[in-house]
């Protein structure tokens, strides 16, 4: 089946189906966009479908300094470059990634203030001039952060080793292109970390113990998109169903975890910042544990949500064999010691996830010691004691 070409506006406007990014430089029109600045990775700067549609651009300025794990400086060097070109928007072209660098830019630029001050704390926000916040074009080419949607960017601190949430209402794009045609090319195991973190994104708002039924549902009909679709996106990239399924799924997970995060992104904040691995990677790998840790405050939201997708098992431990299952087929790592990580740094992994602010919402009260645990548990695979 080929998905439809259309346009949408929740949460903010989309413009989905294949061949779309044939339209960014109407989509610059129809903001009022003269000069956009293009933010983009590192890693994509130099492949083809980049080049075109930056070629595509009547007027823009080119900028992709920016890390896997973004970073202040890549904020600061954008900010720098879209103030000395006159720009007046920013088209965040990428992964989650280069999508939370091009926000904060965009957030910062012209504000005579360090991306640090709208850390996601109190009213941080209120401190910027939202008179002058420029306009943000959304273009993802991966499918599971769901920045594209969010008001809200990660960014790292090097001097810390902390992950920050930079926020701002009007850090929503404005308008984002989903053309599943620029996911084909994604090799098959960053279909499965990018598609596990949309996942993750999903059952962990489904989880927060905050009342939220529109998230509840979204998150529901994210999960279901995300199980029947990545294994075919991660067999067959070119299947376009598969990929346009997984877009909107990345999208629809972000837009449910404004329910709550929880203490997968708790550890995997810290351990993005301090080990420099993929975060999808991370969460999928953390996941069933987390789910174990906080077996006694979720049964019920896990029932319901393996009646939805048809889990005949729908108890925690059932839900947890099914997504074991699920990662071995996406040849996800069962431990965080197969990516190299130890327990040398524990202790400091544990406090630095509970003053993550994804802590705030998990399933339930949990202490700097019980996230210790949980990431050693990571470690060395043993969830027994959990």
């Amino acid at each position: 089946m080929t998905l439809p070409t259309t346009n949408w506006n929740y949460p903010t406007t989309m413009w989905f189906g294949n061949g779309r990014i044939k339209d960014l430089q109407q989509a610059c029109d129809s903001l009022d966009i003269k000069k956009p600045l293009f933010v983009t990775d590192s890693g994509l700067a130099q492949l083809d479908f980049v080049k075109t549609a930056f070629a595509s651009l009547t007027n823009g300025v080119f900028y992709s300094d920016v890390q896997g794990n973004p970073t202040g400086e890549n904020v600061s060097g954008g900010v720098k470059v879209f103030e000395d070109n006159n720009c007046d928007g920013v088209i965040a072209f990428g992964g989650g990634s280069g999508i939370d660098g091009a926000k904060a830019i965009a957030l910062v630029a012209n504000q005579n203030l360090s991306v640090w001050e709208f850390e996601d704390v109190g009213d941080n926000w209120a401190k910027a001039n939202a008179d002058i916040i420029t306009k943000i074009i959304a273009v993802p080419t991966t499918s599971g952060t769901g920045s594209e949607v969010g008001r809200a960017s990660v960014i790292t601190n090097t001097e810390t080793e902390n992950k920050k949430i930079i926020f701002h209402p009007q850090m929503m794009p404005s308008l984002v292109i989903s053309d599943p045609e620029l996911t084909v090319d994604l090799p098959p195991h960053i279909t499965a970390w990018t598609g596990m973190d949309a996942l993750t994104h999903a059952v962990e708002a489904l989880c927060a113990p905050n009342y939220h039924p529109m998230a509840v549902g979204i998150g529901i009909e994210a999960c279901r998109l995300v199980i029947e679709n990545l294994p075919k996106a991660f067999k067959d990239g070119t299947d376009l169903e598969a990929r346009g399924n997984m877009l909107v799924a990345a999208s629809m997970g972000a837009t449910a975890f404004q329910k709550g995060l929880g203490s997968v992104h708790s550890l995997a904040h810290p351990i993005g910042a301090m080990y420099h691995k993929q975060h999808g990677l991370i969460n999928a790998i953390i996941l069933p544990y987390a789910l174990r840790q906080n077996k006694d405050a979720i049964g019920e939201q896990i029932a319901y949500l393996c009646r939805a997708l048809g889990i005949q098992d729908t108890s925690v431990d059932g839900f947890i064999d099914f997504l074991l299952d699920f990662r071995k087929e996406l040849n996800i790592p069962h431990t965080l010691a197969e990516i190299e990580l130890d327990t040398s740094r524990a202790v400091e992994i544990g406090e630095k996830a509970f003053a993550d602010p994804s802590t705030g919402s998990n399933a339930k009260p949990v202490t700097a010691l019980d996230l210790q645990r949980l990431f050693e548990a990571c470690v060395s695979g043993d969830m027994s004691g959990l």
